[in-house]
């Protein structure tokens, strides 16, 4: 998987312009993708997947992300999600899956649609915004409120809806990872089954043991799977502008009276060392987090005893503290390479753009994760969403 990761890299560099002229990653780009096996690599066997770990995917995504950003930020996403799947229902799992397997799912958390209920499940209209991947979908995960729910029941639901349930408003318009098509999803009254809409979010992850006996990786804890997700994204484009970096170094000469190649000047050599520790830091956090995660999962599918919170935000800390180095890196990167790196089709700009907008994620404000971390550690509430 790896291996072809790394063999796209040339290609997905030459498809960035596009990519963000687009606003969307190309149908040939997202096919080669598929092509590659690249969605199934953490999918459960039994629905097809080839079941890998989590350091794999991470390795994976990075990789992707070391030649284009936005493709690896549709590709991480977009795979990830099965982990939300694993706790539907069996049926609604297997409807999802179908005979062949082919499960790519944007998710958009945020509950900008209200559904109806009637018999059988719901009706659901409304309109939700950063819908990653949308364009090249199978199906789509989206939270909505349900109106007027029954006392006791849950108030809010994440829908499973199929490709066809939804159209597609492009209005998705920034500074940076612009190729991601993120855009708006819209639906009218589509109705949901019952199945199809779990109460969201779940207090306790419930897996059907049928399908995830022997599959370790989706009983670990939400929050830091999903941050590790997006993390990925942002190490790889760290490396991705390393590379770039280091390219300007062996292709520029220093203005002023010596000329030399700028490999020789001691500047862009602390400079390098400096990005170079930043990036390979940041890399090894994150692996070491997805093989620390791996081992809390693995506990947890063995016993059954859940991942403590107090374990699983300080899982989300280090991860968080990985996209601080690798941001940190990017920054050293583009304020020494030169103002040629500023210019609108340069790409190490793109870079740095990229990852200052991953950079300002909510799921990446590492200070109100901290402050929760230090609460739920000293026996006191979180408070906010981090």
């Amino acid at each position: 998987m790896v291996g072809r990761a790394d063999a796209m890299r040339q290609v997905l560099r030459e498809r960035q312009a596009a990519a963000e002229a687009t606003g969307n990653i190309s149908a040939e780009t997202h096919q080669a993708l598929v092509d590659a096996g690249f969605f199934r690599v953490i999918q459960p066997r039994v629905f097809g997947g080839y079941g890998f770990d989590l350091p794999t995917y991470v390795r994976l995504v990075t990789a992707v992300a070391r030649g284009c950003p936005e493709t690896a930020w549709v590709l991480s996403l977009v795979l990830g999600h099965v982990h939300q799947l694993a706790s539907y229902p069996l049926d609604a799992q297997r409807e999802a899956y179908g005979a062949s397997g082919e499960f790519r799912a944007p998710e958009v958390a945020a509950p900008q649609g209200v559904g109806h209920a009637v018999p059988g499940g719901f009706r659901v209209s409304g309109a939700w915004d950063y819908a990653s991947g949308c364009a090249h979908a199978t199906h789509i995960l989206l939270a909505f409120m349900v109106a007027e729910p029954a006392s006791g029941a849950p108030a809010m639901r994440m829908g499973l809806f199929d490709r066809s349930d939804y159209e597609i408003v492009r209005n998705w318009d920034v500074i940076g990872m612009q190729g991601t098509g993120s855009d708006r999803v819209v639906m009218k009254d589509v109705f949901v089954p019952e199945h199809r809409a779990k109460p969201y979010p779940g207090q306790d992850r419930v897996l059907p043991p049928e399908a995830y006996a022997d599959a370790p990786l989706f009983h670990g804890p939400a929050r830091p799977f999903i941050i590790l997700e997006s993390a990925s994204v942002v190490v790889g484009a760290a490396e991705g502008a390393l590379d770039l970096y280091e390219e300007t170094f062996l292709a520029r000469k220093a203005t002023g009276p010596t000329g030399a190649p700028r490999l020789q000047l001691a500047e862009y050599q602390l400079n390098y060392g400096r990005c170079r520790a930043l990036v390979d830091t940041a890399r090894a956090a994150l692996l070491q987090t997805a093989a620390d995660y791996m081992e809390i999962a693995e506990r947890t599918c063995a016993t059954g005893a859940p991942c403590a919170d107090d374990d699983a935000r300080r899982l989300a800390l280090v991860i968080l503290q990985s996209i601080h180095l690798a941001h940190e890196a990017v920054d050293i990167m583009f304020r020494t390479a030169g103002s040629s790196a500023s210019k609108r089709d340069a790409m190490l700009g793109r870079y740095w753009r990229n990852v200052g907008v991953l950079r300002g994620h909510l799921a990446h404000q590492s200070d109100s994760a901290a402050i929760n971390y230090g609460r739920i550690h000293f026996g006191q509430p979180p408070v906010g969403i981090a």
